[in-house]
């Protein structure tokens, strides 16, 4: 039988049997746990993540493959894989151990008016996507997206502007594609991705869309986290043109509308954080 909940019982009798060297060390739920996973901390050093849906299942595969190649080549501390557990108890899907990463999660307060934060994000996204292009291609694209981000403008027409949304959407859809050789990205880059250590920026985390494409999907960090001045520090050192820009505001909004559409109902800090992205989308 499948299981439904994925608590504390579950992650330690997958960790017990499965990795009995760390059988002894106290597990602990972390709040607020993230949309993809259930996270746990085992000890002080091991961070558990339970993927919560299909989606995002391969994430630990694909971390414990790539990052280790890629961390030495970036200036922000990224997840150190550990290991990846089986299927059990139930729980059909594979699982990651990590190095625990100390930090707090970004918050726009802090942060979103600070323009060498800008100025470090970009410095991130120029590394990352000049190492090496030896990976896994990332497929997705925004007319991937194109239903379901047309449905929820118009769910939607009246919390947002539902003709600036399409006004938007249309424009993204066709600007010009990406025509240089893909470069490594983040694939899920935005607030909730980000920690702090000491009220600045220190680690870059969940890499479950990490692949080869298109680096306007990357550039959502600029609508979640950045305001209209920081945003034009953040676009300007990573030196991101016109087509680029636009396409990744299209991404800002469609990953906005969906996570809202989802999320927000149930959960008042992704309605917030929604909020935030679709309008500053829309504001450019």
């Amino acid at each position: 039988m499948l299981v439904t909940v994925i608590d504390g019982g579950l992650a330690r009798r997958l960790v017990d049997v499965q990795f009995p060297q760390w059988a002894g060390l106290p597990l602990a739920a972390v709040e607020p746990g993230g949309s993809d996973h259930v996270i746990f901390r085992l000890g002080e050093e091991l961070a558990v993540r339970l993927p919560r849906h299909a989606d995002a299942v391969g994430q630990a595969e694909r971390e414990l493959e790539w990052l280790p190649r890629l961390a030495p080549w970036l200036p922000l501390a990224v997840p150190v894989p550990v290991a990846v557990g089986e299927p059990g108890f139930g729980y059909p899907w594979r699982w990651g151990v990590s190095r625990w990463l100390d930090g707090e999660p970004v918050g726009v307060a802090a942060l979103g008016g600070s323009a060498k934060a800008a100025v470090q994000l970009a410095g991130f996204l120029r590394a990352l996507q000049g190492c090496e292009p030896a990976g896994p291609v990332r497929e997705e694209s925004l007319a991937e997206r194109d239903e379901e981000t047309r449905a929820a403008v118009a769910a939607l027409d009246g919390v947002f502007d539902g003709a600036a949304m399409t006004a938007l959407w249309e424009a993204a859809l066709g600007a010009p594609a990406w025509g240089r050789a893909p470069v490594w990205v983040h694939g899920d880059f935005h607030t909730g991705n980000l920690l702090t250590v000491d009220g600045r920026l220190g680690a870059v985390i969940d890499f479950g869309g990490l692949g080869l494409g298109d680096p306007a999907c990357d550039l959502t960090i600029a609508f979640t986290l950045l305001s209209a001045g920081t945003r034009t520090a953040f676009r300007t050192a990573l030196g991101v043109d016109e087509a680029t820009w636009l396409r990744g505001r299209g991404w800002a909004l469609a990953t906005g509308l969906n996570a809202y559409t989802h999320y927000a109902a149930v959960n008042p800090r992704v309605a917030a954080r929604t909020t935030r992205q679709i309008a500053e989308a829309l504001r450019g």
